[in-house]
């Protein structure tokens, strides 16, 4: 193989492939939670929304590369992936604001109906070649093509990075961020000023449902851009634990992502010199990483800074 060539350098060369590549979807969908727990609420059905997100986008970009081409195929499938995650966003948040109704329950329910969906959907797509994104190769200077390979981003990425700082000045600068913030921290304050409730945290659900779908489709489409049932890995769920992990902050969600990111990328990296010893442990650092966030946060002893006053409370 190319990578055995360049020895223990391509271990590092094929972290950073991964991160480059693999923190997109944990990005995205992170925000999404982000968003949605800013309003007081939890969305554990972004797994489903995730899923459904990716098998749309697969579905659209290869029905319709005969119509308009497959250079934007694509493109409508990631548009189509994120109007896909606003129909699964709006049945969670009209689910879940109804009296005595628990977060947690209606979010595995979605991730049970999102699944069924997507896979009874998306048997036809399992085989055919749906048109991919395209890439940016920033590594074009170089005469490796290890470093080339490595270096190649897509578009959807970059447009992920601006997200998390939009999303800051959004909560910090805006009226409506004002009222997100509020609505999660203190309703009865929210509901002193005027503010819908249900309105607000009704938006921030399908938002962020729309940046998960938008996450399932840089599955599809990018990396590792095919359509399969198991295609998800469980990042929805992991995406719970890395806004935990990031203090409800956007951009430290960023930061998280890249970093769990990487840590998937481990794996995968040490297969690729020939080292098989440990390989489906080091495969497991991002649940493992998951795992160790759940048991740190969930201490009674300890407060979580950041977290909005209303999560996770019961509808009366």
């Amino acid at each position: 193989m190319a990578t055995e060539a360049i020895g223990w350098w391509g271990v590092p060369l094929g972290i950073l492939a991964g991160t480059l590549r693999g923190s997109a979807p944990f990005l995205f969908v992170s925000l999404g939670e982000c968003l949605t727990e800013k309003s007081g609420k939890i969305n554990l059905g972004l797994e489903g929304t995730l899923l459904v997100g990716a098998m749309s986008a697969y579905a659209v970009s290869y029905l319709a590369q005969d119509t308009i081409g497959p250079a934007l195929s694509p493109w409508l499938g990631v548009l189509v992936a994120g109007i896909a995650g606003m129909g699964m966003g709006f049945i969670h948040a009209w689910l879940s604001q109804q009296p005595k109704v628990n977060d947690v329950a209606v979010g595995i329910a979605m991730i049970i109906f999102g699944s069924g969906l997507a896979f009874f959907l998306g048997k036809p797509f399992i085989q055919p070649q749906a048109p991919p994104l395209p890439t940016i190769d920033l590594g074009a200077w170089s005469s490796s093509p290890q470093l080339q390979a490595a270096l190649k981003i897509s578009p959807l990425f970059l447009i992920g990075l601006l997200i998390p700082f939009a999303m800051q000045w959004f909560f910090r600068n805006t009226r409506w961020g004002l009222f997100v913030r509020a609505v999660g921290d203190s309703p009865d304050a929210a509901l002193a000023m005027g503010v819908s409730i249900k309105r607000v945290r009704m938006l921030c659900i399908i938002a962020g449902s729309f940046l998960a779908g938008i996450g399932g489709a840089y599955l599809s489409l990018v990396y590792p851009g095919l359509w399969s049932e198991r295609i998800s890995s469980g990042q929805g769920l992991m995406a719970v634990a890395l806004v935990i992990f990031a203090r409800w902050n956007p951009i430290q969600c960023l930061w998280a992502s890249l970093f769990f990111g990487g840590a998937q990328s481990i794996g995968p990296a040490l297969q690729a010199i020939g080292v098989e010893g440990g390989y489906y442990l080091f495969n497991a650092t991002p649940y493992i990483l998951t795992l160790l966030v759940m048991v740190i946060t969930c201490s009674p002893k300890k407060t979580i800074t950041g977290a909005p006053g209303a999560l996770g409370t019961i509808n009366g």
